[in-house]
């Protein structure tokens, strides 16, 4: 249940939701999305980092918490973003090809077994490592540890198995960002690629 309070004698912002579920305060683990000031998602920020550009003008808030949560100092009040906007625009360099994470390989794959479509708990080359299978998109799969169990180091075609769908590097351009997050907050959802 979240608190509120107000810490005017520290002079510091402090997040008024102290009683979380693993006890650690909202700093460390809440992520806010990060906008360019045409609305092109640039990164998830430390709700921190966010917090400082919101004070320092250089940003504005999109969407607020839902949960209505506000942060309070001696002299200001600020409510806990989900989204916030630069207030100038920024030049973003050239993106090479998206890093191949867990968490984005199962973001990719839906969750999904590539083999038999149940719900994916790990993640499998599709052409063995032990069988000079590389460690890329177009290799690895999300697999559920039935399947991965079953498969071991054989190929599809020794198993008379088939993949439900061919797998690809994602493209678009906000998967470099998904692939830096475990969970995007439904908020982000407008914000980011479709395709993604």
């Amino acid at each position: 249940m979240a608190t509120r309070s107000s810490h005017a004698e520290s002079g510091d912002l402090r997040g008024v939701d102290k009683a979380t579920a693993d006890g650690k305060p909202i700093w460390g683990r809440r992520r806010v999305l990060l906008l360019n000031a045409t609305y092109e998602p640039l990164t998830a920020l430390p709700l921190r980092r966010a917090i400082v550009l919101l004070i320092c003008g250089k940003a504005e808030v999109v969407h607020g918490d839902p949960a209505g949560l506000v942060l309070h100092s001696a002299s200001e009040v600020v409510l806990v973003p989900s989204v916030i906007r630069l207030s100038t625009f920024v030049r973003v360099p050239y993106r090479g090809r998206v890093p191949m994470t867990r968490a984005a390989l199962m973001y990719r794959d839906r969750y999904r077994c590539a083999y038999c479509g149940s719900r994916a708990e790990t993640i499998d080359h599709v052409v063995p490592r032990s069988r000079g299978g590389p460690h890329t998109w177009e290799n690895c799969v999300a697999c559920c540890a039935k399947c991965n169990h079953r498969k071991a180091d054989k190929q599809l075609a020794e198993l008379g198995w088939r993949l439900r769908v061919v797998p690809r590097a994602p493209r678009g351009r906000y998967w470099r960002l998904l692939a830096s997050i475990s969970e995007a907050d439904p908020l982000w959802l407008p914000y980011l690629d479709e395709a993604a």
